[in-house]
């Protein structure tokens, strides 16, 4: 059974910092591309960062290149997500994605990031 699970979501001010995590099981984890994904209200589901070739290589939206960090632990199956210098506009509920190697995809069920002062 595959799973997903988002933590370290919440409420900062605008400059401020968040760490989220997503811990996975029931996949190769090592082997998949991992990704983030935000959504805020009343929009669609945009890319924000993703980690592949087991952590060697990255790639990140434009709007979050610089301030955001995705890493990985392969020992732990945990993505993470380092948010600085966090915007208003940066609000939504962050999603992490599995893009397994035979192309299975798996969504966890989001954290809610609020960014407001």
């Amino acid at each position: 059974q595959v799973q997903l699970v988002e933590s370290g979501g919440g409420l900062v001010q605008p400059g401020g910092s968040l760490r989220l995590s997503c811990v996975a099981s029931g996949f190769s984890f090592s082997t998949s591309a991992m990704s983030w994904y935000r959504q805020a209200p009343g929009e669609v589901r945009d890319f924000v960062a993703s980690s592949f070739n087991g952590g060697r290589s990255t790639n990140y939206a434009s709007s979050v290149k610089g301030r955001f960090t995705i890493s990985r632990d392969n020992a732990k199956n945990t993505v993470y997500l380092e948010m600085n210098s966090l915007k208003p506009e940066d609000t939504g509920v962050y999603y992490c994605n599995a893009q397994t190697s035979s192309y299975y995809d798996y969504w966890g069920q989001g954290t809610q990031v609020t960014v407001s002062s």
